[in-house]
């Protein structure tokens, strides 16, 4: 085991200063427990914003094909348009929902569970 009174001899007492801790402190200082504010992700919110329109558009457009109320001549292509917007438009209104919850203080929602674009 090496030995510690090696380091200890080196340093004369006289150049070490100790100050003796008050007994009412707990080691905590206020500014650890001091949260940032939140950073909101812009860019991933625009971008769910567009999606979460572009997917209620296309279910739009979709629903009406499929109806009839447009004159279609291939009827085959209407389900495709459906389907392409419920798959943009689900994420989209995913990421809107927790921005929306997380800007209003929700408990359990937060921009953290936003992905953002690395800058």
């Amino acid at each position: 085991m090496p030995a510690r009174n090696i380091v200890s001899n080196e340093i004369p007492n006289s150049k070490v200063r100790y100050s003796r801790l008050s007994t009412e402190d707990d080691g905590y200082t206020d500014l650890q427990f001091k949260r940032s504010p939140p950073k909101v992700p812009y860019k991933a919110i625009a971008l769910a914003t567009v999606l979460f329109l572009i997917g209620s558009l296309l279910i739009i457009i979709g629903s009406l094909l499929l109806a009839g109320y447009f004159g279609v001549t291939h009827s085959d292509r209407t389900v495709p348009v459906l389907i392409i917007g419920i798959l943009v438009f689900l994420p989209g209104f995913y990421h809107l929902r927790i921005a929306y919850y997380a800007s209003k203080g929700y408990r359990g929602y937060s921009y953290d569970d936003i992905p953002d674009f690395d800058d």
